[in-house]
């Protein structure tokens, strides 16, 4: 019976949170014009997330690492939002050569209420098998290009092969971690449902945003926006993003994603779409 009661109790607190969700911010995506509305709400807070760090290097190219490339972005990153976009806060995951395991990531963003969660990462392909002189052999395959925007979903089948290797570096990278992140309750994880479900399409919504940012303006190609499970992504409650921002084990791409050029583009890019982004929400609460 006490059993049952405290059930009864935590559906009907749910509800009520729901509902309080619901009225407090009142936001509503259209489905056909990835258009967001919003009522009374200011972007304060913004997380800027280096992917990788300390032992975990990520994506390798032929003379670079992912973790030094998107740390180099974040900094920028960093420096351009409080330039350009001055009422806001930023909040780093890390600022240098450091791990940083992805559940305190996603805590850190939860704590400190974070309206936005964009995480850096570069994109690499796996070796294909090749039959020389007789022989099937892995060769390296260089031919990736251009740029992937990421959002979590639930679903798990179908990923992408970002997605995938994403995945299976969190994986790798929990056993670096000499820091345990505590576990959800099942109440705990229930609420952060609710808001997973609410932020989904305003994630949609800042990805696609920032990848017409990248193509209309920078001409890169790209891959587009996906919903794949994500871990990096999988506990943040708020619109989250991962972007992709090139292929490091294509030459070209990876002397671009070096260079100073091509992390200004990266950054001016992004940054355009958080301002607009904003623009787009707080304009309908004055």
């Amino acid at each position: 019976m006490k059993n049952k009661a405290f059930k009864t109790f935590i559906y009907g607190l749910l509800a009520l949170l729901f509902c309080f969700i619901n009225s407090s911010f009142a936001f509503t995506i259209s489905d056909s014009v990835d258009t967001v509305t919003a009522t009374g709400f200011k972007l304060k807070t913004i997380v800027i997330d280096a992917g990788h760090g300390g032992r975990a290097a990520g994506a390798l190219g032929a003379y670079s690492m992912e973790k030094n490339i998107t740390l180099a972005l974040a900094l920028k990153l960093q420096i351009a939002v409080q330039k350009e976009i001055k009422d806001v806060n930023v909040l780093m995951t890390r600022t240098t050569d450091v791990f940083v395991n992805n559940g305190l990531r996603a805590v850190m963003a939860n704590e400190n209420k974070a309206n936005i969660y964009v995480s850096l990462h570069c994109n690499s392909l796996p070796n294909i098998r090749k039959v020389v002189n007789g022989k099937t052999v892995s060769v390296a395959n260089r031919s990736g290009r251009g740029v992937l925007l990421l959002v979590n979903t639930f679903r798990r089948s179908g990923e992408q092969v970002a997605a995938i290797r994403e995945n299976e570096f969190a994986e790798e990278e929990k056993a670096y971690s000499n820091r345990p992140v505590k576990e959800l309750d099942p109440v705990e994880a229930m609420v952060l449902n609710t808001y997973r479900d609410k932020y989904r399409k305003q994630s949609i919504h800042l990805a696609n945003l920032v990848n017409n940012e990248f193509v209309n303006t920078d001409g890169r190609n790209t891959f587009g926006v996906i919903e794949q499970s994500i871990q990096v992504l999988a506990n943040t409650a708020m619109p989250s993003i991962l972007v992709e921002t090139g292929f490091i084990n294509n030459p070209e791409e990876e002397d671009y994603l070096n260079s100073e050029e091509g992390q200004t583009e990266i950054v001016n890019s992004i940054v355009r779409a958080i301002k607009q982004y904003k623009r787009e929400l707080e304009q309908t609460a004055q």
